[in-house]
């Protein structure tokens, strides 16, 4: 195992974050910054993102750039000593249909990173990779780093094949003379996290999160001595600066040695499996007052539903960009990645790289249950979508049989109108009074979010107005918190 401090090959050097506007990659360039580094870059496709402020303020430099345009590679990492390539496309939701695009990035982009230490003479180069390029959907207990790699004609999701694919290409450069005619040589290591957790992720949480808000988390995956690995971002963030550590050549008692990481992958996780869902989305469900799934769905019939999404958005293929399209329940590798056992071990990280998680699984999901509570009191309360559906399609049917001819499917609503009203009159009055009192129970709203939730005032005026009593029941509810 390697003994060196904490700013060992960090202080007074220059370093290459792509995908550093991500959740991730914000808290590496964070940490780069605090342990010394005298430049920190980050090279991200966006302008700016929720934690750019902090970087900015961190001083590190944002580049906008394509990992998959080789000059703005080569832009970003021209003169540092080290490069952390993170940035990746189609991990989860619609992105996993958008095949082409996920080669372009996540293959594509990984040669350009490789090419660009080749070309500028950059010595260390820590690629993060995946648990996927060895897990397909096969139980793994206690895994190490001597599996093979998963067949890659094998893989049911783009994602995997290509982060296995560029996982391969990144190791087997390790070792190649850069083209600086100094001699000297680029060492590269992987890094494979679990699935990762903490505050501020943006892929996994967010999704399931949503659906229990309205009500539409129904079901579990799996039975209950399923166990996978997840890593708080933390610790993750610590293994990828150990590995760049074991990149290093100059270490004065390993001169004459190739570093210890070259050429290296890496399992990284919080060393403790768990259920996924029993140890970490229905507690942060709970603890947000969501509803929580009230059934168990076998990993057989996940699958058989989790192809139908897929069929259908391949066939929404043209549409998958557009912000109206709503991100698929489930597909075919989240199937795996809940409902299959799979972890693995770190030892090979802590004997080599001195890894030892430093925030354990309770600290790490307390953390991240106080972060989307105090999301949740920044954002509108909604009431559960069968409900807003329900009082929109009602309010739309009692407005159509109000002032619309009886034609068509009308007639029949008209009817069964009259069967409870007895007159056409009736029901004017009935849609004139549901109006009037959801323009005063938005109004309301409005004037109570103005004193309880500032911010959104607008939000629960206009959502109050769309299915009345429900919204004003649950901003009700948050000004009763507040006082209590």
């Amino acid at each position: 195992m390697q003994q060196l401090n904490e700013r060992e090959g960090i202080e007074g050097r220059a370093f290459t974050v792509t995908g550093g506007l991500g959740f991730v990659g914000s808290v590496l360039c964070l940490a780069l910054v605090r342990r010394g580094a005298r430049s920190v870059r980050s090279l991200d496709l966006r302008s700016s993102s929720s934690w750019s402020d902090d970087l900015q303020t961190a001083g590190v430099r944002c580049i906008q750039g394509d990992v998959s345009n080789k000059k703005d590679v080569e832009r970003a990492v021209g003169g540092v000593d080290c490069v952390f390539h993170l940035a990746s496309y189609g991990m989860s939701g619609k992105e996993m249909i958008q095949t082409q695009l996920i080669d372009k990035i996540n293959i594509g982009g990984t040669c350009n990173v490789i090419d660009a230490c080749f070309v500028k003479g950059i010595s260390r180069l820590v690629y993060v990779s995946t648990y996927n390029v060895v897990f397909g959907g096969k139980e793994i207990v206690n895994g190490n780093e001597f599996l093979p790699y998963f067949p890659i004609e094998d893989h049911v999701d783009s994602y995997g094949r290509s982060k296995s694919v560029a996982e391969q290409l990144v190791l087997k450069s390790n070792g190649r003379q850069l083209k600086d005619d100094k001699g000297r040589m680029l060492y590269t290591c992987a890094v494979r996290p679990a699935a990762i957790y903490g505050p501020g992720e943006e892929r996994h949480l967010p999704r399931i999160l949503s659906l229990a808000k309205r009500d539409l988390l129904f079901f579990k995956i799996g039975k209950e001595d399923v166990k996978t690995d997840w890593v708080y971002v933390d610790n993750l963030v610590l293994a990828l600066i150990q590995a760049s550590m074991g990149l290093l050549d100059d270490i004065p008692d390993r001169k004459g040695q190739r570093p210890v990481a070259s050429g290296q992958a890496y399992f990284i996780s919080d060393g403790s499996p768990i259920n996924t869902f029993d140890s970490l989305i229905i507690p942060l469900v709970r603890s947000l007052s969501y509803g929580l799934p009230k059934y168990t769905l076998g990993v057989k019939d996940a699958l058989r539903l989790s192809d139908f999404f897929f069929v259908l958005y391949i066939m929404l293929f043209p549409w998958l960009n557009r912000p109206w399209l709503p991100q698929p329940l489930l597909l075919p590798a989240e199937v795996y990645k809940v409902g299959v056992t799979h972890y693995f071990s770190y030892v090979k990280a802590k004997d080599e790289l001195g890894y030892v998680p430093m925030v354990s699984p309770q600290d790490g999901l307390a953390a991240t249950i106080s972060y989307w509570q105090k999301r949740k009191m920044r954002e509108l309360d909604n009431p559960p979508l069968y409900l807003v559906l329900l009082i929109v399609l009602g309010m739309t049917l009692l407005c159509c049989v109000t002032y619309l001819p009886p034609y068509g499917p009308l007639k029949y609503v008209l009817a069964v109108g009259l069967f409870f009203f007895r007159s056409q009159w009736g029901l004017h009055v009935l849609f004139v009074s549901s109006v009037i009192a959801h323009v005063a129970e938005a109004l309301y709203a409005w004037n109570i979010a103005k004193r309880v939730d500032s911010a959104n005032s607008k939000g629960w005026f206009w959502q109050t107005l769309l299915v009345g009593y429900p919204s004003l029941r649950l901003l009700k509810r948050r000004q009763t918190k507040q006082v209590n």
